[in-house]
């Protein structure tokens, strides 16, 4: 176990050296500049995003897409995966992560225009769509969409499943500790989880659209209303922490976390690839269920989706990473090495309230990354396997979810991490190839100012 450990390890480092990093930051900058920067239309974005397109062909409305979007990206990758950015790449990687972010939000328009543009409906009446349709479709490529649904298929058993459910787990555990067997306290929180889950995905898509709705913004409003507290309390070293994340992500020597080699490359690395798992655009998960939203048009749909990056990463990311290190400065004997407890001290830090916060915050943002990923999952299995595995595949989901709250996740971490990359890799291919698609539609319904049109494509 330890030799395969440090196989995936070995090959984690690989697929996110220099050329991944180039090619996922390079499509986001290629794509924000080729669209006029669609970040500027983040308000428009905003107020599309809490309407509905009454009467348009789709399963669930584009609120409910987002919700299940950002109910799947809102996970602990905002919470653990910045705090163990910060310990493996030092506090430059916040801003690695944000930038990733920030950019990001092209990449994520794009692929939602992208779902809805390839989107097909199947003989029951549902909608499907995703990067498998768009390589297939687009570029008749399919080949390149089986490897995409492939990789996606195993990384939403990592990613979106058993790294949620042993979060959840862990965490319970340590709240519990002293009255309570670390593996009874697991095994018992893993059961009603698992339980949980099962009566939602039973459900399909709108089941899990209808719970996300409601729990997305309950759990995000708590969890952004303790960071701020936090940021109010160190409100002190909040000038030296943006100083030191802008200053160490160029330095060439890290002076707080990061390990051998340049805190340029730590920081690059591991906040970009905490950016990727946190709000991942240019993965192509997310238009997985954009392409179930009803929607007049892609560009309003594109538009919807660029929200969840922006509230993802551009929100509760950069207000986790100024938490975390203003919470270093402010108490320079935490230990850094490990990103779980340093989240803990940090929250630590709101009297009587801050450890069941941070419980509550990991159990909501675990839970309902499983319930998103679980129909990424669905839609690839559904795609290489026909609607008939879709029982098996919700079946094994469940089973895994209870599995992954007592074992061991170390390797589990570092495939989701190459699978991430490799589920990145195909749908960026068809952001670029597909980029002149993009750019008339936006053209058409953005830029020309008919985004209330019914339409579809626009050749």
């Amino acid at each position: 176990m330890d030799s395969f450990l440090d196989l995936t390890n070995t090959i984690s480092g690989w697929v996110w050296g220099w050329p991944m990093i180039v090619l996922l930051l390079g499509t986001h900058i290629f794509l924000t500049f080729r669209l006029r920067i669609p970040q500027r239309k983040m308000w428009t974005a905003l107020k599309i995003s809490v309407k509905k397109d009454k009467g348009s062909a789709g399963d669930v409305s584009q609120f409910a897409a987002l919700a299940t979007s950002l109910a799947a990206t809102i996970g602990t990758g905002n919470i653990i995966g910045v705090a163990t950015a910060i310990s493996l790449g030092g506090p430059g990687a916040v801003l690695w992560c944000w930038l990733t972010g920030i950019f990001g939000i092209a990449t994520k328009y794009s692929e939602g225009l992208l779902a809805i543009k390839y989107r097909v409906k199947t003989s029951d009446g549902r909608m499907l769509g995703g990067p498998m349709y768009a390589l297939e479709k687009g570029l008749n490529m399919r080949w390149l969409a089986v490897l995409f649904c492939v990789f996606t298929a195993v990384a939403s058993f990592g990613i979106g499943n058993a790294v949620q459910a042993n979060a959840i787990s862990v965490n319970f555990s340590q709240v519990t500790e002293g009255w309570l067997d670390p593996l009874t306290a697991r095994m018992a929180i893993g059961l009603l989880t698992a339980l949980l889950v099962g009566a939602v995905i039973l459900g399909g898509v709108k089941s899990i659209g209808r719970i996300c709705s409601a729990f997305v913004p309950f759990m995000a409003i708590f969890y952004v209303i303790g960071c701020i507290y936090i940021l109010c309390v160190n409100g002190c070293y909040l000038g030296e922490a943006i100083r030191l994340i802008c200053q160490e992500a160029f330095s060439l020597k890290a002076s707080i976390g990061g390990t051998a080699g340049t805190a340029l490359m730590m920081g690059a690395r591991y906040g970009i690839a905490r950016g990727l798992f946190s709000n991942e655009s240019g993965m192509g998960s997310a238009p997985i269920v954009a392409a179930a939203a009803r929607t007049r048009n892609p560009v309003r749909q594109a538009l919807v989706s660029s929200t969840g990056t922006f509230w993802d990463t551009v929100v509760i990311c950069a207000l986790t990473g100024l938490v975390i290190v203003t919470s270093i400065i402010a108490h320079p004997d935490i230990d850094i090495t490990d990103g779980g407890m340093l989240t803990r001290k940090a929250f630590g830090m709101i009297p009587f309230v801050g450890t069941p916060l941070l419980t509550f915050g990991i159990f909501t943002f675990s839970f309902s990354t499983i319930l998103g990923w679980s129909y990424y999952g669905e839609r690839a299995m559904e795609y290489l396997a026909g609607r008939r595995s879709i029982l098996a595949y919700r079946v094994v989901w469940i089973v895994l979810c209870f599995m992954g709250s007592i074992m061991s996740l170390n390797v589990v971490w570092n495939i989701a991490d190459i699978m991430n990359a490799l589920m990145a890799i195909p749908n960026l291919v068809s952001l670029l190839l597909l980029s002149g698609v993009i750019v008339r539609d936006t053209r058409h319904y953005l830029w020309n100012k008919n985004l209330d049109e019914e339409g579809g494509e626009i050749s």
